[in-house]
């Protein structure tokens, strides 16, 4: 089995003056294996390859994307206890930073939000990454959750922060639950990025959504 550049040996382990045991000499200073950032690129550029090629996560064995990879299994093994482990930093590395809000007015940042929603549906491994985890969300409910916790639940609050101020604002009614409105949102655009890949996802669709739920959301 190969191994990615950058991967070092480990060193020789070997008797010598500072040996432990020998009376007034201290153990010598023992350092782990430094981690390799080719390595981890390799890795994780190697499952995202095999799920843009229609993989599932049920496919994905430690020993078919080491050999993807061309690393050895430990390698992986040292970086990550598990498969579910590997696929969190595999989903973390397509994340981007949510745009800027600059509040202007309830419209441009709801476009702003939906727009960026856009754009990482047009990115074929962000929506086949997306579509390979979801299809799994039961048999791999612990790596949803976590994903969940550590990068969606922010997108979604500042979602929430927008309509709460809209609806403080009087521009957006009250008298409907507001995670069920931020849905209306959201809801058409993930539908065709997770479960009609085949449908369009045009420029000016963010704004369709927006103008067509406001009109049904205000006062």
């Amino acid at each position: 089995m190969s191994r990615a550049a950058g991967e070092p040996e480990a060193a020789a382990a070997g008797a010598g003056p500072g040996e432990p045991g020998r009376p007034g000499q201290s153990a010598p200073e023992r350092r782990g294996r430094p981690r390799s950032a080719a390595a981890d690129t390799a890795i994780i550029e190697a499952v995202l390859r095999m799920i843009e090629d229609g993989v599932s996560i049920g496919e994905l064995s430690m020993e078919r994307i080491a050999r993807e990879a061309g690393v050895g299994k430990a390698t992986i093994y040292r970086r990550w206890p598990g498969k579910s482990a590997l696929m969190l930093d595999v989903m973390r590395s397509l994340d981007e930073t949510s745009p800027p809000l600059n509040g202007a007015s309830l419209r441009d940042d709801l476009i702003s939000l939906l727009e960026f929603l856009r754009r990482r549906g047009l990115a074929k491994r962000n929506s086949a990454l997306l579509r390979t985890v979801v299809s799994h969300v039961h048999a791999q409910p612990e790596l949803w959750a976590e994903y969940h916790e550590t990068v969606v639940r922010a997108r979604h609050e500042a979602l929430l922060a927008v309509l709460r101020r809209g609806m403080a604002d009087g521009e957006i009614r009250t008298d409907h639950d507001v995670e069920t409105i931020a849905d209306l949102f959201v809801g058409p655009m993930l539908a065709r990025v997770i479960l009609h890949e085949w449908k369009e996802l045009p420029e000016g669709l963010a704004e369709d959504i927006v103008d067509m739920v406001l009109e049904g959301v205000r006062p």
